[in-house]
């Protein structure tokens, strides 16, 4: 099975055929997701109480870091909380919101990151499309000429092969790249209620 991980640093590291692949309505060419791309994520709307400037303890930080990972399951992330807080009795919602603080800071982070390498990564599929429209143009003229160059066709057939090869790749490898930044809302929503069950009534 392909590694997730090696998909989303290719599709990140790297960076359309003929027409490149823009967000949805096609107005915002640094974004190559269908999904529209959304603003920066407000901790405030998934935690009820006020969150402040309140230092974790180093247990606290653990599972802070804990629960962002995403491959941490929900039922894990549960038990990690439900551990925590028969184990800290009297938790309050001043440490459950620093918790929530720090977990959330590390999945913003993370998905700060991703959006900045989508970014990145519809530029370069511009570009390489650009690279292939003027190779397939060059071919029509060289084609069209009296004398045609067979030499250089060749090697603009084995370019043109290697690119699209390369671009559909990318293609392929950008629908689950661009669900990245949804999961990681949802991520940061999830740990929110799994820590509010341990607010006290």
């Amino acid at each position: 099975m392909t590694n997730p991980c090696r998909i989303i640093g290719l599709a990140l590291f790297m960076g359309p055929l003929a027409v490149p692949t823009f967000a949805a309505g096609g107005t915002d060419a640094d974004w190559p997701c269908i999904q529209r791309r959304t603003g920066a994520l407000s901790a405030g709307v998934m935690w009820p109480n006020p969150l402040g400037e309140a230092t974790v303890s180093t247990a606290a930080a653990e599972l802070a870091a804990k629960l962002a990972l995403r491959r941490v399951s929900e039922e894990q992330a549960t038990a990690a909380v439900d551990g925590y807080a028969a184990a800290h009795p009297g938790l309050g919602p001043a440490e459950l919101g620093a918790i929530f603080q720090a977990a959330f800071a590390r999945i913003d982070r993370d998905r700060t990151r991703v959006l900045d390498g989508i970014s990145r990564y519809g530029h370069k599929q511009a570009a390489l499309a650009e690279r292939i429209d003027a190779a397939h143009a060059e071919m029509v003229a060289l084609k069209a000429a009296e004398k045609p160059d067979f030499d250089r066709m060749d090697a603009l057939e084995e370019q043109i092969d290697w690119d699209e090869r390369i671009y559909k790749d990318r293609e392929r490898a950008l629908s689950y790249v661009c669900e990245t930044p949804v999961l990681l809302e949802k991520r940061a929503y999830l740990v929110a209620q799994i820590l509010l069950k341990h607010l006290p009534d």
